[in-house]
C-alpha cells in the first residue's frame, strides 16, 4: 500500500484540476505506482503468492483504465503513457 504522502503526491502530479482525485489518468499513475512497490517486494519475497495475486489483478486494472482512455482520450493516454513511461 501507498504511503498517504505519497499518494497525495502522485495524485497532486497527474490530476486534471483542484479536485480531482479520480479520474483514470489519476488511477492509473496510483496503480503504476502501487505496481512497482508491490514488484520491488516481490522480488524480496519470491514465495509471496497472495500479494502475487494482488498484484495481477493491479495490472489488469491499470490496463482497462488504460483501455478507457485510448477509446475516450487519446491525447490523454498518450500523455499519461509518457508520464508515466509505461511504453
Amino acid at each position: 500500500m501507498l504511503a498517504t504522502k505519497k499518494k497525495q503526491a502522485v495524485i497532486k502530479k497527474h490530476q486534471k484540476h483542484e479536485k480531482d482525485t479520480g479520474s483514470s489518468q489519476v488511477q492509473v499513475a496510483i496503480l503504476s505506482t502501487q505496481i512497482d512497490e508491490l514488484a520491488k517486494h516481490l522480488k524480496k519475497h519470491k514465495k509471496d503468492n497472495h500479494s502475487r495475486r494482488g498484484l495481477i489483478k493491479m495490472v489488469a486494472d491499470r490496463r482497462t483504465h488504460l483501455k478507457y482512455l485510448m477509446r475516450k482520450d487519446k491525447a490523454a493516454y498518450d500523455e499519461i503513457m509518457k508520464k508515466m513511461e509505461l511504453a
